[in-house]
């Protein structure tokens, strides 16, 4: 009988920490679905509000954003957590950002309180996309960023910079249900 106890305990602990994640819903950075295939989709997004760090260490510049989202900044204001976190590289330096809520813009977004935090205007356009599960490291995103690549370079389609790592889900989602992208900034006439 306790074994049996215990089986059922453990499932109803699995599906709690399955719909965990589920309640913490994030605000999404916002798109439209352009075209899609077996292996990736075009999106077509808007001019985004985000706050970056210079990414010497993953784990540091997570904590300067946090911290900011959380208060640390001029106005002291908490500001609510988004998706994706996104890591890029620009020259030889490597970026972290946090997508800010749709309800700030240039002028309304409180001015960080640390200077190796920065506001920055990402640019709309539109972007070449792979969705994959499992963890985040970083031998899965170059993985599916090199298939993305070739599948874009087999179908003519031109890539404009260096690919965007994006992560959705905290470290306690189960990988088999993480979603993670790569995505390029592409240039798209069809």
């Amino acid at each position: 009988m306790k074994k049996k106890q215990l089986v059922i305990f453990f499932i109803v602990y699995l599906l709690s920490l399955l719909t965990y994640s589920d309640l913490m819903a994030y605000e999404e950075s916002g798109y439209r679905v352009i075209n899609k295939n077996d292996i990736y989709e075009i999106r077509l997004y808007s001019d985004r509000i985000a706050v970056q760090s210079k990414n010497s260490n993953q784990d540091r510049s997570f904590r300067k954003l946090f911290n900011y989202i959380s208060g640390s900044n001029l106005t002291s204001e908490k500001i609510d957590m988004t998706t994706p976190v996104t890591q890029t590289e620009s020259g030889n330096d490597f970026f972290m950002q946090f997508y800010l809520p749709s309800k700030f813009n240039e002028k309304t977004t409180p001015i960080p309180s640390n200077p190796e935090v920065e506001i920055v205007k990402m640019r709309g356009g539109y972007y070449a996309v792979i969705r994959y599960s499992g963890r985040s490291s970083d031998k899965n995103f170059i993985k599916h960023r090199k298939i993305l690549k070739q599948k874009l370079l087999e179908d003519n389609i031109a890539i404009k910079g260096t690919a965007i790592k994006a992560t959705y889900n905290g470290p306690f989602t189960l990988p088999p249900f993480r979603r993670n992208e790569a995505m390029y900034n592409i240039d798209w006439k069809k």
